[in-house]
């Protein structure tokens, strides 16, 4: 079994296993719900969130210096099991080294709820007797060193740095760095992605669309100043909503949620505002709204764009994009379509050009 293989090979393959349907969006608030939970023991995390990435599911801890707040380091492997418990499926497997390399093979030669652990410098000698092709995810790179009678990361390390340079070129040195337990990269701490809220409960609930778009305006002008006064700019939206079904009919929720990405980041309060009342227009509260909050999300810092002097529409693509947006919104997404080049060489004039659908990027 390996990634990206077809599925009728993999039912072949292991006819017990269940296969399960891709969920990008909910894996990845399950992972950044999982760095929030670990965030709590200690300052010093890496990973990533993407699904996309060969990464994806590993999570790097520094637990350096943590003794005297969590106790010992199987202590702390102990609690962060039980605060992962009902954030993840399954229990998480755990490895500790001095160095990422040997931390990451050491989880995965552990057991479910017992981390192994390496030696204080003895990352070398525990590594030796492993196969060489754990150094190195390119298969080309493997096949070298099997022809080299290279089998065993021991192996590898006795090497002088200079010979896997000479043969296997950037990544020689690497693999040498790794085989005697050594941390080539630095240790870089993700940084959270930034998420601003504000709510405003409204007394008394409210079921008509005007009244809540002049409160919708102000909490999008209060945070539209707080990404400003950060340099910063967010790139979607989600909406809360809390109702007051007293009245409603059965069976209508008490919360509702909508969400609406931007065509590009933006920190203009009346921009945020026009797109998610768009967005709101469309799916109405079927109760009157007792409370509104909105969060923003994607926040990251603003990029700075050079106008021109002499060119007073410099940034009309992106209010293009806007305007786009907004339509799609109002007359449907099946209705509106936008013109991108294909090949602006092809021979045949239709072919130069294409429709393309507008993705308005509705998060889960």
């Amino acid at each position: 079994m390996r990634r990206g293989i077809p599925l009728g090979t993999a039912h072949r393959l292991a006819p017990e296993a269940t296969f399960l349907d891709p969920l990008p969006e909910t894996d990845a608030a399950a992972v950044e719900a999982a760095f929030e939970t670990l965030s709590a023991f200690s300052p010093g995390l890496a990973g990533t969130s993407d699904p996309i990435d060969p990464a994806f599911g590993r999570f790097e801890i520094q637990v350096d210096g943590l003794d005297r707040l969590w106790g010992a380091e199987p202590r702390l492997v102990e609690r962060l099991a039980v605060a992962l418990a009902p954030v993840l499926p399954g229990q998480p497997r755990a490895g500790i080294a001095g160095t990422r390399f040997a931390a990451t093979v050491a989880a995965g030669h552990a057991t479910r709820g017992a981390p192994v652990t390496v030696p204080p410098g003895g990352e070398s000698a525990w590594l030796a007797p492993l196969p060489a092709r754990l150094l190195t995810p390119d298969p080309d790179v493997r096949a070298r060193l099997t022809r080299f009678g290279l089998r065993r990361i021991g192996a590898v390390a006795e090497l002088p740095c200079s010979a896997l340079v000479a043969r296997l070129g950037e990544e020689g040195t690497r693999i040498h760095a790794r085989a005697n337990g050594q941390e080539l990269v630095p240790f870089r701490p993700r940084r959270a992605a930034e998420r601003l809220a504000l709510a405003v409960p409204i007394e008394p609930a409210v079921g008509d669309l005007e009244p809540l778009r002049f409160v919708l305006h102000r909490l999008a002008v209060a945070l539209g100043d707080q990404l400003l006064a950060r340099g910063s700019a967010a790139g979607l939206a989600r909406l809360g909503l809390e109702l007051d079904v007293a009245f409603a009919p059965a069976g209508t929720p008490a919360a509702m949620q909508v969400s609406q990405r931007f065509p590009e980041p933006t920190a203009e309060a009346e921009a945020i505002e026009r797109l998610v009342f768009a967005r709101l227009e469309r799916t109405p509260p079927r109760a009157p709204v007792a409370r509104l909050e909105l969060e923003l999300g994607g926040v990251g810092p603003a990029a700075g764009q050079q106008l021109p002097m002499f060119v007073p529409q410099a940034a009309r693509n992106a209010r293009l994009g806007w305007q786009i947006a907004r339509l799609a919104l109002t007359f449907g997404e099946d209705r509106v379509r936008r013109v991108e080049l294909a090949d602006p060489q092809a021979p045949l004039p239709e072919r130069r050009w294409a429709w393309s659908a507008v993705d308005l990027g509705d998060p889960a």
